[in-house]
């Protein structure tokens, strides 16, 4: 199995961010098989975005959203690009600075991320909707 693509749909989820890494395994049913190898996670969306960082304590996907909606705020007076709603530029320039993929090693079948380490779908939309995903397997 030297490369295997598909995509998943996610379930619409609430603005924040998002532990989704049981997810991602869920979509790969051939993950077991890779004995060394790289998952790349690729989101299709331009107001959504994919980071990885802690997975233990709910507060810090707070803290998060929190600092993100402080650093871009909505209704910004030299925003143009408002004809969506308020938290739609908001949205893209969240997108852009934390970026629509991620790379994680896999190692005997398993995701080979750190103890406290978590895949998050960042959703910047109040309404974001159902979000997908392009996984591509490598071994």
């Amino acid at each position: 199995m030297p490369i295997f693509q598909t995509e998943l749909r996610l379930r619409p989820y609430p603005r924040g961010f998002h532990i989704i890494t049981d997810d991602i395994e869920r979509g790969l049913p051939n993950l077991h098989e890779v004995k060394a190898g790289l998952l790349h996670v690729f989101i299709k969306h331009t107001s959504a975005s994919l980071t990885i960082n802690e997975n233990a304590d709910p507060t810090v996907r707070t803290d998060f959203e929190s600092h993100f909606n402080t650093m871009v705020p909505e209704n910004a007076p030299y925003y143009r690009h408002t004809c969506e709603g308020p938290d739609d530029m908001p949205a893209h320039l969240k997108s852009s600075l934390l970026g629509s993929s991620v790379t994680v090693p896999v190692t005997d079948g398993l995701l080979n991320m750190g103890t406290w380490q978590g895949i998050y779908l960042c959703e910047h939309r109040d309404h974001g909707g159902a979000r997908t995903l392009v996984l591509t397997l490598t071994s």
